[in-house]
């Protein structure tokens, strides 16, 4: 089991959480068709580091950032993301 730690409520279960997407897979609203398609749906899956996107669905509501490595799925890093950080 992961621990992922929510700024808002401490160490709590993976399975409180949804994943949501590597941050760098963000949309911006003048991206092409091309870039779009690119970023939704043909990105790498590396190993190492990735920043992710996080929501505590099942505890604050809250979207997180995360930095997690894939491989081992240590977490380093965890930030409040959006317009209740």
């Amino acid at each position: 089991m992961m621990l992922i730690p929510c700024p808002h409520c401490g160490p709590r279960a993976h399975a409180e959480f949804t994943f949501d997407r590597p941050v760098e897979a963000i949309t911006r609203p003048d991206d092409t068709a091309d870039a779009l398609v690119r970023n939704l749906f043909s990105r790498d899956n590396p190993r190492g580091h990735s920043r992710e996107l996080w929501r505590h669905t099942y505890g604050c509501r809250a979207w997180i950032a995360l930095t997690r490595d894939t491989a081992t799925h240590a977490i380093t890093d965890v930030q409040a993301w959006g317009a209740k950080a």
